[in-house]
């Protein structure tokens, strides 16, 4: 079997386009250092958000808005994004992006907090989607939340899942390597888990609850 060729990577990111609003939006985070999902990975939780379809769903790590501007563009018109991030001022520039799409305001519920924190607190088995895309170290502890708050059939994403492409060589073994490459044995290995890891972006770990 062929390796994937660098132009057939760069053709596949760029086979959806982003809109102005999110072109814009990911302009803001690069500023802000705040790397957005690739073009490929929000495509693939569009499309993910309109197939289950997602009407809740939780977003770790707000960034700038782009991965959130993906996900509701995917998900029914009465969907709701519940989205967190410790950075107000990220937060700041992810509401701006949603007000200049037209996302109505009942439709964003944006939380300023540490994760593990804000977590805990909502609902079990209320949510059809969770993307993860925060501190990688605690992505292990984002998997166990996400489970809990997943109805069945649900799904967690993990962004990031192959780290530029550190995760598939062992030599490499710095915290945020190893914690990305430990969570994706795990999540392979749990019988709650239908899971698949797609090489978009900079990795995709995504799973399904039984």
């Amino acid at each position: 079997m062929s390796g994937q060729k660098p132009a057939t990577w760069a053709y596949a990111e760029a086979f959806i386009a982003e809109d102005d609003v999110i072109e814009r939006a990911r302009a803001r985070g690069e500023e802000l250092g705040c790397t957005p999902v690739s073009p490929g990975v929000g495509a693939a939780l569009r499309l993910l958000a309109a197939s289950l379809p997602a009407r809740s769903v939780v977003e770790i790590g707000t960034g700038a808005g782009v991965s959130g501007l993906w996900l509701l563009q995917g998900m029914p018109a009465d969907g709701v994004l519940t989205t967190i991030d410790v950075e107000p001022e990220h937060q700041r520039a992810a509401r701006e992006a949603y007000a200049e799409a037209g996302v109505a305001s009942n439709r964003a519920r944006v939380i300023t907090g540490r994760a593990l924190d804000v977590l805990p607190r909502l609902t079990d088995g209320a949510y059809d989607l969770v993307l993860c895309d925060a501190a990688k170290p605690e992505y292990d502890d984002y998997l166990e939340q996400a489970v809990r708050l997943l109805r069945r059939g649900g799904v967690v994403a993990f962004d990031n899942a192959l780290w530029h492409d550190k995760v598939a060589d062992p030599a490499q073994r710095d915290e945020t390597t190893t914690a990305i490459r430990e969570l994706g044995k795990r999540v392979r290995a749990d019988e709650r888990l239908v899971p698949a890891l797609l090489p978009t972006g900079d990795g995709l770990l995504l799973a399904v609850v039984r």
